[in-house]
């Protein structure tokens, strides 16, 4: 009987409780999208749960990215290879290098998630990306319009 009333109340209640997931997200990604460059959805936008945001940030390193974060409940890569430092195959298959592999972060809403919530993520992720972003010679060169794929790289050691 539990179950069957626990499916009943999940179909009075899903698409009004999707609707709110996805408004949630979209402010989320369009409060990302409105301050930064070079921000990735990794996967489709229109085949996804409507609480389930995964975004890759080139030019950070994942892991500085999550400990600047550190009070928000997100994860890195995708659900498949949270707990390992590999770049998540998933996001790989989907298309990203390993470096935006190595970026992602993925959040997740729920039912209890606020607007304010939202944010606040927002307002600490744009903040944190800005400041990794201002330490990295490698965004410095792509805003100066160097193509980075293209840059030889001498070997450390390497005879000049």
């Amino acid at each position: 009987m539990g179950l069957g009333k626990a499916c009943e109340i999940l179909n009075q209640e899903r698409e009004k409780e999707a609707a709110y997931l996805i408004s949630l997200r979209d402010r989320l990604k369009d409060r990302i999208f409105a301050e930064l460059d070079e921000v990735y959805i990794n996967g489709s936008w229109e085949h996804r749960l409507p609480g389930n945001l995964n975004i890759s940030f080139a030019f950070v390193e994942g892991e500085s990215l999550l400990m600047g974060i550190n009070d928000i409940a997100v994860s890195s890569g995708s659900a498949c290879t949270s707990a390992t430092l590999e770049p998540s195959y998933v996001l790989k298959a989907l298309g990203a290098g390993d470096d935006l592999a190595h970026s992602s972060i993925r959040f997740g809403f729920g039912r209890f998630n606020t607007v304010e919530e939202v944010d606040y993520v927002a307002a600490k992720l744009i903040d944190v990306v800005k400041r990794l972003r201002e330490l990295s010679p490698l965004y410095e060169m792509h805003k100066e319009g160097i193509d980075i794929s293209k840059v030889q790289w001498a070997a450390e050691g390497s005879a000049h």
